[in-house]
């Protein structure tokens, strides 16, 4: 329902804030991932928004990106999860973290974020496994700047409807180094001739 804000920050609560938008004040709840890169106050600031709506509240939460939403949003799909713990997750681990202790199955890494038990944590690595696309969740830790605009790439395609298989082939085809818009438009030649 609402999908974005753009206005004034007029009050920084951890993890509440409030944002001015042509004089009505919206109350978001944001990641503290979100929350330490905000602007000082009286300053504007974009923010990818998710309302949930309940019996008793209607919520408003805030990401400075949309792939921090979208990670809110796969994390709210899984079963005993909700608004509050999918926001303590993105709070204590930054995406790409989160991204690799999927991968690698590091239950003991979820475990540290508080609210998230050992059972918790297994279920979140077992219902992720396949579904969590960032950037940099394919590269290691060691990335050249080449390997990152290939990931950039795919997740460029990936944002335009491309699987995972399709978007990683096309990046691969692609001279490493290509810039992220020109290897874009190269990748969807690619994938229209397939």
């Amino acid at each position: 329902m609402i999908g974005r804000l753009t206005g004034v920050l007029l009050e920084k609560n951890p993890p509440q804030i409030l944002l001015d938008v042509q004089g009505v004040g919206y109350e978001l709840d944001v990641p503290m991932s979100t929350f330490y890169n905000l602007p000082a106050l009286h300053e504007k600031v974009i923010l990818h928004t998710h309302f949930v709506v309940r019996e008793d509240a209607q919520l408003l939460y805030g990401f400075a990106s949309t792939e921090e939403r979208l990670a809110f949003r796969q994390l709210l799909k899984i079963s005993g999860v909700g608004p509050k713990l999918a926001l303590s997750v993105l709070s204590g681990l930054s995406l790409n973290d989160l991204a690799a202790a999927v991968a690698n199955k590091d239950v003991g890494r979820l475990t540290k974020i508080p609210g998230v038990g050992k059972k918790t944590a297994e279920r979140l690595l077992l219902e992720l496994q396949g579904k969590f696309t960032v950037s940099g969740t394919h590269a290691t830790s060691g990335t050249s700047p080449a390997s990152s605009s290939s990931n950039d790439i795919a997740n460029a395609l990936l944002a335009l409807g491309y699987n995972e298989k399709e978007a990683d082939w096309a990046a691969k085809q692609l001279p490493k180094e290509v810039g992220v818009s020109d290897g874009i438009r190269q990748a969807l030649k690619f994938l229209s001739k397939s």
